[in-house]
């Protein structure tokens, strides 16, 4: 049978029919988490104009990947990439708007939905059923694997996969440091308030902690003094792990900002520590080839 072949009478699908589901499969909705109870009144909203942005489909096996690009509508020549890891809630509007903003300043960001086989993380309103029933199912392996496939993806679609950098939040910052010891064409990491040791599990092996002598690819951290998950312990122990392997990462401690002090729209928001460390993070992209 050619593409030309008629479709047989008892099809019940138009062609229409299976490009609106495709898109239905990969789409990405505008929006906030249900478990984000209110978002505050700081959220920072960033416009679509002069960029490309919205749902892509990145094939994975036996799947289609979703995953929110942005990136400047009119510009020759690929663009460099950056990897944008979700924070606990998934691709929500936090994520998509960061995604703008890095666009913004010239860069192909994208941001896949790295729990997609496990469940919808928007469409739970309760943290901790999402933590239990979709976060912990989620494997390591498939994440990096998730990730090597979107840096191909966007190295395809308009990037440069020689000029290739990785941003996560929260749940994503611990998937940065994972990510510089897995993929050695990555140039640079930036880690926000990603947990650096913990407990492990069949599908969390290994912390950053236990990573650092195989980074292959220098991190900036950024963490916050006030953090109750993350501690200052774990945090002078990283450095130490970290001088030892004669690493020349580099970890930020703001003292008086919380956990997820670049989340806008959450009370844990810290505006002089974000802007510091997103100047930061950019920076450190622009030296490492980015």
């Amino acid at each position: 049978m050619t593409d030309s072949t008629p479709a047989s009478p008892s099809h019940n699908h138009t062609p229409d029919d299976h490009s609106r589901r495709q898109f239905l499969a990969v789409s990405i909705a505008a929006g906030f988490a249900l478990a984000v109870k209110p978002v505050a009144a700081s959220t920072i909203t960033t416009d679509n104009k002069g960029l490309t942005a919205g749902s892509v489909g990145i094939p994975v096996a036996g799947a289609t990947l979703p995953a929110y690009r942005a990136q400047p509508a009119d510009t020759k020549g690929p663009l460099p990439i950056v990897l944008v890891v979700q924070e606990v809630f998934g691709v929500h509007e936090h994520i998509q708007d960061l995604c703008r903003r890095l666009a913004k300043q010239g860069y192909l960001a994208i941001a896949p939905e790295l729990y997609f086989r496990q469940g919808d993380p928007r469409q739970y309103p309760e943290i901790n059923d999402l933590l239990t029933k979709v976060v912990s199912q989620v494997p390591d392996e498939q994440v990096l694997s998730d990730l090597d496939a979107t840096a191909q993806w966007a190295g395809q679609h308009g990037g440069d996969a020689k000029r290739l950098a990785t941003t996560g939040f929260c749940w994503g910052g611990r998937i940065v440091w994972l990510y510089a010891a897995h993929n050695p064409a990555l140039k640079a990491g930036a880690a926000w308030y990603g947990r650096l040791m913990g407990a492990t599990s069949p599908n969390n092996p290994l912390y950053p902690i236990d990573i650092v002598q195989k980074l292959k690819t220098p991190v900036i951290g950024f963490y916050g003094g006030l953090d109750k998950g993350i501690t200052a312990e774990s945090i002078e122990k990283m450095r130490a792990a970290l001088k030892a392997a004669g690493s020349n990462d580099q970890i930020n401690v703001y003292p008086e900002a919380e956990h997820g002090f670049n989340a806008d729209y959450r009370p844990s928001y810290n505006a002089a520590a974000a802007t510091d460390a997103w100047a930061k993070m950019l920076a450190f992209f622009k030296q490492n080839g980015v």
